[in-house]
């Protein structure tokens, strides 16, 4: 398995390269699993770090349900409390909430615009905010963890 870092956009992306059979990879970034289509077969004897893959010239479908991932829980282990994810990919518009502010289960700690729609981000929990991995104007994926509530 090939790990790697890459930045888009000004926003970093850990990517494992699991396997590449034809032209379609087995990846998972930020610890969600994607099987991405490449337009052009990779050699699979040629190495993988010289590959390149431009976003627009992919088409990634989820190969499990990204809750279902096993290493999306991880990323909550940097900050003790329970994970508000981001329930699919966008932009962050306004983060409503700072550390140690006590939230309630509901309230809106978030804005994340998806598909041209602002969707508030409420709390699942109540209890203080022990971190927050996200801020204004940040690109996230689905399953990303946008902060911690304790």
């Amino acid at each position: 398995m090939n790990k790697y870092q890459y930045k888009v956009q000004g926003v970093d992306y850990d990517v494992e390269i699991e396997e590449v059979e034809g032209n379609v990879a087995k990846v998972v970034v930020n610890g969600v699993r994607f099987d991405v289509e490449l337009k052009q077969p990779i050699n699979p004897t040629s190495t993988l770090k010289k590959v390149h893959v431009e976003a627009p010239k992919v088409v990634a479908r989820p190969s499990v349900a990204p809750a279902a991932a096993p290493a999306a829980a991880a990323p909550a282990a940097a900050s003790t409390g329970s994970a508000i994810k981001a329930p699919l990919p966008g932009t962050i518009i306004d983060v409503k909430v700072n550390v140690g502010d006590t939230v309630k289960q509901g309230d809106v700690v978030l804005v994340l615009e998806a598909m041209k729609m602002q969707n508030n981000i409420e709390s699942e929990y109540a209890g203080t905010v022990t971190s927050i991995t996200v801020k204004q104007g940040e690109s996230v994926m689905e399953g990303s963890v946008l902060l911690t509530i304790g």
